[in-house]
């Protein structure tokens, strides 16, 4: 079959690999119909190369068809279209009956001294292949894929994957007051559904960016904005929106590459660029982030109010800025999503046909597999418009 492999740097090729197999009896094989980019591949495009090994299969947002199951797996059957998310958790385990799925007990890569598994990202988090492939098999198949109905278009479902029940958890760990505000630092996917999402529920919503197409997304959905490229202070803007009080709630969907850090942006870009062996363990107890956006969320933020983060941190030792989140009583709200712990609340809404979180207008660009080098770099270089880049693998039934 044909798959996204990572071979460096900025280096991603579409190779011929071996098709996957049922490993273990709740092992299920899917042949992916849709699969997407997430921002978080383009850590992998650019930052995480000391955990990732040539050859790596990526991605993390497929949906497709089941071709196989194993034995132990019931709820789903060959030719049944399903979701997959990008956590691997078994459903039954302490931390699952939490409803804390991405922190399955079953699947956690102790060896790491992290949670789940995932889906095509690094050794951190397992090695498992990814799914920006034409097959995908899906370990803990007994819980994890998400049956979805027939007829609709893979893009009225294929978010369920990660970016809806990611931007779901981000207001749900907001924790906006009724009729309260709630600041999206950052427009990318996870940004803009997290905006629509907090509409959705009666929230007064300040979208923060940067790039025009990604503001004029974020209008085209009732969401004030503030163009971050156009201010001196985005903070200071938010605090005059709010009455000087600041945003009851702010979101941060940016993470560690964000713009104005140089020197952590100097820190990451040498680290790169060493060899695997000493870059990972720099990277592993350094403080390489970018908190640019992550300081202007703790500034933003009303005191007494919260901060949800669903951005992507890796470093050990960055600095926080303590006695100003101890004194204005910040609370703060992080983690990967546990996804389906959310379905229940979004499957009724992406099946509505009016659409009403707009699931329809966030894929701006859809390409064959095959181009996948040039969907990576239109992303990272955040080229022709490019907010939401979907693959089609495009490969017909197995006979």
């Amino acid at each position: 079959m044909k798959a996204v492999t990572w071979h460096g740097k900025r280096d991603v090729r579409v190779d011929e690999v071996a098709d996957p197999a049922i490993k273990e009896p709740n092992d299920a094989i899917v042949r992916v119909t849709s699969t997407a980019i997430c921002g978080s591949d383009l850590h992998l495009y650019e930052l995480f190369g000391p955990f990732i090994e040539e050859g790596d299969i990526l991605g993390h947002e497929p949906m497709g068809v089941v071709e196989e199951v194993g034995p132990e797996v019931t709820h789903i059957r060959p030719g049944d279209r399903v979701v997959i998310p990008f956590n691997i958790s078994c459903g039954h385990c302490h931390t699952c009956d939490q409803r804390l799925y991405a922190q399955c007990e079953t699947t956690q890569v102790r060896e790491q001294g992290k949670g789940a598994a995932l889906f095509g990202y690094t050794k951190l988090y397992g090695q498992v292949p990814g799914g920006q492939a034409e097959y995908l098999r899906v370990p803990q198949a007994q819980f994890g894929p998400i049956k979805v109905p027939e007829g609709p278009p893979d893009e009225r479902f294929l978010f369920l994957s990660d970016v809806l029940p990611t931007a779901w958890q981000a207001v749900a760990f907001a924790d906006v007051p009724e009729g309260g505000s709630v600041a999206v630092l950052g427009l990318g996917p996870i940004g803009q559904m997290s905006a629509r999402i907090a509409r959705h529920l009666g929230h007064r919503v300040i979208g923060v960016d940067g790039v025009r197409d990604r503001l004029e997304m974020a209008r085209r959905h009732g969401v004030e904005t503030v163009d971050a490229s156009e201010v001196d202070n985005v903070q200071a803007q938010i605090l005059d929106l709010t009455g000087g009080r600041g945003a009851d709630s702010v979101i941060d969907a940016v993470g560690m590459e964000a713009h104005g850090s140089p020197v952590a942006k100097a820190a990451q870009t040498v680290t790169t660029f060493l060899p695997g062996k000493l870059a990972a363990p720099l990277m592993s107890t350094a403080g390489v982030d970018r908190l640019s956006a992550l300081y202007t969320a703790f500034d933003a933020v009303r005191r007494g109010g919260t901060v949800s983060i669903s951005g992507v941190y890796a470093g050990m030792s960055d600095p926080m800025p303590m006695l100003k989140l101890f004194d204005k009583g910040v609370t703060l709200r992080m983690g990967q999503a546990h996804v389906k712990r959310w379905i229940d609340d979004l499957m009724p809404l992406v099946a509505d046909d009016a659409d009403p979180l707009g699931v329809m207008d966030l894929t701006t660009h859809t390409l064959p597999l095959e181009e996948a080098p040039r969907a990576y770099e239109m992303f990272q270089k955040k080229r022709d418009g490019a907010i939401k880049i979907l693959l089609s693998p495009g490969r017909g039934p197995s006979s």
